[in-house]
């Protein structure tokens, strides 16, 4: 045997042996590549019902929204209406109850002095006799 034949012989066993090193990895590749389906095939099954059940809720909320917004355009409507009842009340009611309260202040008022003047001393057998009169007479 020669040295060339030797050589040929030594790169044929590290073809081999690398050829043997990618086979093995293919076939370690290929077991990962199934064991990744799986799981890729069980999330599937998992999500796929809790997504639909996402898109169930999400379409229930926005039927709901759209009952808010009518509900409030409601409640906009309701208000803006007692704001202008509230004002035409108050413009309707406010002179006459000045007026009143006015009157009611001055009646007050008099008959306060009414009951605040002092009394007159009697003319019935006083000590002071008959009252004076001033002026002419």
């Amino acid at each position: 045997m020669t040295s060339g034949d030797t050589f040929v012989l030594v790169a044929a066993l590290a073809c081999t042996v690398c050829v043997l090193g990618l086979v093995l990895s293919v076939a370690v590749l290929r077991r990962q590549v199934r064991e990744l389906r799986q799981i890729g095939d069980e999330l599937r099954r998992q999500t796929v019902p809790l997504v639909a059940e996402a898109h169930r809720v999400v379409d229930q909320a926005a039927s709901e929204l759209d009952r808010v917004g009518a509900v409030l355009e409601s409640t906009e409507s309701v208000h803006a209406t007692v704001d202008s009842a509230s004002r035409l009340a108050y413009r309707a009611f406010a002179n006459p109850v000045v007026k009143v309260l006015a009157v009611r202040a001055g009646a007050a008022g008099g008959v306060r002095r009414l009951r605040a003047r002092p009394e007159r001393p009697s003319t019935r057998g006083g000590a002071g006799g008959a009252p004076r009169r001033s002026g002419g007479r």
